[in-house]
């Protein structure tokens, strides 16, 4: 009776290491796949204001850093920022701030702002990801959205990237 009983044993230690890498495995390609995602942003559907006029973007290749302008000095660090590619940055608390030679100020309505966040998965301010035209006015994030720690430092962050 002792054999029996080692023998059930056995099966259902088998069974259970088999179903316990199997969820193992799924969860690890589920997350996987969600943080691999392609986010994409379609400046049609969402609208986002320059000063007054409605943004249409016009490069193959944009910088976005979304920011909080309560952070003190954080519009003019971002004015005297140059870089070999142009850069959106986006206001949290949307003030209206003068563009300058390579940056674009933006501001959007409350939802715009929201569905931004959220699409973005974005957590810390300042944040900046890179986004590429891929046809008419969609673009398609083409980085990993990091945490600046200072602004200051923005021009040789973006060189290691």
């Amino acid at each position: 009776m002792s054999d029996r009983g080692k023998s059930l044993f056995s099966l259902s230690t088998l069974l259970a290491s088999f179903f316990g890498a199997a969820m193992i495995a799924a969860a690890f390609a589920y997350f996987n796949y969600k943080f691999s995602e392609y986010k994409f942003i379609d400046f049609k559907e969402w609208v986002f204001y320059e000063k007054k006029d409605i943004f249409t973007p016009t490069a193959d290749k944009y910088i976005v850093v979304f920011y909080s302008s309560k952070e003190k000095d954080t519009a003019a660090l971002l004015a005297n920022i140059e870089l070999n590619l142009p850069i959106i940055a986006i206001d949290y608390y949307n003030e209206v701030f003068k563009n300058s030679k390579n940056i674009t100020f933006l501001r959007a309505g409350t939802r715009t702002s929201l569905n931004f966040i959220q699409r973005f998965n974005i957590y810390e301010s300042p944040s900046i990801f890179f986004i590429k035209k891929t046809k008419d006015s969609l673009y398609e994030q083409d980085s990993m959205i990091r945490k600046l720690d200072n602004l200051k430092e923005l021009s040789k962050q973006i060189s290691n990237l």
